[in-house]
């Protein structure tokens, strides 16, 4: 459940301008302290604060109070540091209560002292911005707005005294010992002579060789501020942070609470899409300075939910990368601030405004009419499914998403909270990438890289037995966790049937056995979404069997079946070759049909094959499929382009290579593909137009083993 929303201009408890009035706040949780409060997620248990009036200089009642936590299990160091027990703790108040006590109890106090209105001031950041903030949003109340700003008394003691020690290495008894006070903190209980020593401090601020003025309160920010992002911004390095692991559904307001308590820069959340379009887990998030991004580096695996999230480092360069944009519809578009952001995907190509707009219906209605939808389009003006909605308000965005999977027409619409950061994504995806009918001339040779499945009996690969279905190559790098990093290059293989979807198996090849080993440890029958996998280490030569349609069980391994008894099952050794790859298409790893493993006749080993493209089809095809692609066996997306007669005339007056495809025009596209189409759909939909089984060659120069695969592809192409 969310947090209620919160008010968008809470008036702040002092402008800029000189303060009255001070209360000096101290906590601790049941987990790390000093420099490491809050890091490690744990909660509030203690609370000591008094009032301070500053013209007068008198002092409130300094009140203790214990708050009890959901889990009463405390560190080591909070044992020996409070002095506090699980006991004693037990019979407190819990947070809300607590902070209801303490407005009432300020307040009192204030009336005594003939003030009204106050400041929190705190030792440095970390009170304010990593416990009360994030725990308050955890458990889903609001704090009072004098949260919402308060004095880093750290900061204002270098500023009266700069030539004590920098801030961030400033305490409470550094400070003191500057100041020579004489204070002993055996002689007080824990808490209590913290803000006795905050107090001295403050009041020798104000003495006349000083004449400190608190006048420039730190600041939370209420909530985050959606906005556009141009590429010609300058972005600092010290400000990013990349976060993985979220949940595929998250928003940027619900990383903004994650962060809560941090300042996030306008617009500064990124979610990442893969080539596909669709989210990663990952965010690139830019804070309002580099103080900001420290703070938020120090809640690397904090929880969001039930899941961890990792906070790394980033670039300047990668969040503009993400966020940045250069169209002007889509600045016009994003122009309108505090916008709920809605994308809609899978719609009609024929869709238009007004069909969105009837969609959507009243109860949900789009901002500024058709000047709230922007439909995302390829160059050529045609469109892509995918559309973005603005909403003025989080209720008519609700509606909105209660629409989920709704027809429009004769399709199902998918319905996602979005970000000015996806929209920009998005549209610079499909606005740059180049299409086959557009592509220039140019053609280069390309060598099929070499595949390094190896086929020896060292147990350096593991085998996921029981994926769901749905599962994809990101789910399983997710499912992994760390050890996705000892995943070798192109490492990941999913095992197809016969119809060429997800047959609930896949292959991973790691570094070495050892590593194998501690996956299939760590793994075995961890969950998959709703389903446990089964992990089991294997060697490279029985994952080869499998992969080449063979079986792997109890009684060992069975080789895959062949009618045809002349020809063997292709080896993924026959990939391998020292050819190689133009620098243009150095990530691009493309796939050959099928390789020969023995020439018919025996002879010299047959060459390997050129394929040819155009050197934009590499950008085309470049995805995260190209790091961890499916066996050579699989079905790929990649549709060869046919060479002109000149190019190949010059491949092969300068290399003995074969090139495929010699013939222009013997190609088609297919668009609009069902995604669960296999082989034999496809096969079905060309029924009578295909070659006869001795016309093969005309189209393309195949093996016999190649063409045998055309007339018989469920013998051992297809699992």
């Amino acid at each position: 459940s969310r947090a209620p929303s919160l008010p968008p201009v809470p008036p702040t408890p002092f402008p800029r301008a000189q303060c009255d009035s001070l209360v000096v706040l101290f906590g601790a949780t049941a987990g790390a302290y000093g420099a490491k409060l809050g890091s490690d997620e744990r909660e509030l248990i203690l609370l000591v604060w008094q009032v301070v009036d500053l013209p007068s200089k008198k002092v409130g009642t300094l009140h203790k109070s214990l708050v009890k936590a959901d889990n009463l299990d405390l560190s080591d160091q909070c044992r020996e540091v409070s002095g506090l027990t699980p006991e004693g703790l037990g019979k407190a108040e819990p947070l809300d209560r607590v902070l209801q006590q303490f407005s009432q109890l300020v307040s009192s106090d204030l009336k005594v002292l003939g003030r009204s209105s106050y400041t929190l001031c705190s030792d440095g950041q970390l009170l304010i911005r990593q416990v009360l903030h994030p725990e308050t949003s955890k458990k889903n109340f609001l704090l009072s707005d004098c949260f919402y700003s308060f004095y880093d008394l750290r900061k204002e003691f270098h500023t009266c005294y700069p030539s004590s020690a920098p801030v961030k290495d400033q305490t409470i008894k550094t400070m003191a010992e500057y100041l020579g006070l004489g204070t002993d903190e055996t002689e007080e209980d824990f808490g209590v002579w913290q803000v006795k020593t905050m107090v001295a401090i403050i009041f020798s601020m104000l003495s006349e060789s000083c004449n400190h003025i608190f006048t420039e309160p730190e600041t939370v920010k209420y909530k985050y501020e959606t906005g556009p992002c141009s590429k010609s911004e300058t972005v600092d390095s010290e400000t990013v942070i990349r976060a993985r692991g979220l949940p595929w559904q998250s928003s940027d307001q619900d990383i903004a609470r994650f962060f809560k308590g941090l300042n996030i820069a306008k617009g500064g959340v990124a979610l990442c899409l893969n080539a596909q379009g669709r989210r990663n887990g990952e965010a690139l998030v830019r804070f309002v300075n580099s103080e900001q991004r420290d703070l938020a580096l120090e809640r690397h695996k904090h929880h969001m939910g039930s899941r961890y999230i990792e906070v790394y480092k980033a670039t300047g360069e990668e969040f503009l990368k993400i966020a940045g944009g250069t169209s002007n519809e889509v600045a016009q578009f994003l122009s309108k601030e505090n916008q709920v952001i809605i994308r809609m995907r899978g719609l009609p190509f024929t869709a238009t405004q007004e069909d969105v707009l009837g969609f959507l219906g009243p109860e949900c209605p789009v901002t500024g009419g058709k000047e709230g939808l922007l439909f995302v389009k390829y160059p050529d003006g045609r469109p892509t499914g995918d559309a973005f909605v603005l909403f003025s308000c989080e209720e008519y965005a609700q509606n909105a998403l209660k629409k989920h999977k709704e027809i429009l027409g004769k399709r199902y619409i998918e319905l996602f909270r979005s970000t000015a950061a996806e929209v920009q994504q998005v549209l610079n995806r499909y606005m740059s990438t180049p299409l086959i009918p557009t592509l220039p001339a140019p053609i280069i040779p390309v060598i099929p890289p070499p595949y390094t499945i190896a086929t020896g009996s060292v147990r350096d690969c593991v085998r996921l037995r029981g994926l769901p279905y749905t599962a994809g190559i990101d789910d399983i790098l997710e499912f992994m966790g760390d050890a996705t990093a000892d995943i070798k290059p192109h490492g990941v293989h999913m095992v197809l049937n016969q119809q060429g979807r997800p047959s609930g198996d896949a292959f991973i090849q790691m570094k070495s056995a050892d590593k194998a080993f501690m996956v299939a440890q760590k793994c075995h029958k961890k969950m998959m979404k709703d389903r446990y996998v089964e992990v089991f280490q294997c060697s490279g030569e029985e994952m080869n069997f499998v992969l080449m349609g063979g079986t792997l069980n109890r009684s060992g391994l069975s080789p895959p079946p062949c009618k045809l008894p002349c020809l063997s099952p292709p080896a993924y050794a026959a990939f391998q070759t020292a050819a190689v790859i133009p620098a243009e298409a150095a990530l691009y790893q493309p796939q050959a049909l099928l390789p020969t493993t023995r020439a018919p006749q025996a002879s010299a080993a047959a060459p390997p094959t050129v394929t040819y493209y155009p050197a934009q089809a590499a950008q085309l095809y470049m995805n995260y499929t190209a790091y961890y692609p499916s066996p050579p066996v699989s079905p790929t997306t990649v549709g060869y382009i046919a060479a002109p007669p000149g190019a190949v005339a010059a491949a092969a007056a300068t290399a003995t290579h074969t090139p495929i495809l010699p013939q222009p025009g013997a190609l088609v596209r297919m668009q609009g593909l069902p995604y669960n189409t296999g082989m034999k759909e496809i096969l079905s939909f060309f029924q009578g137009y295909q070659y006869a089984p001795d016309d093969y060659n005309g189209l393309i120069q195949l093996s016999d083993q190649a063409r045998s695969v055309l007339q018989a592809p469920k013998e051992w192409v297809c699992l």
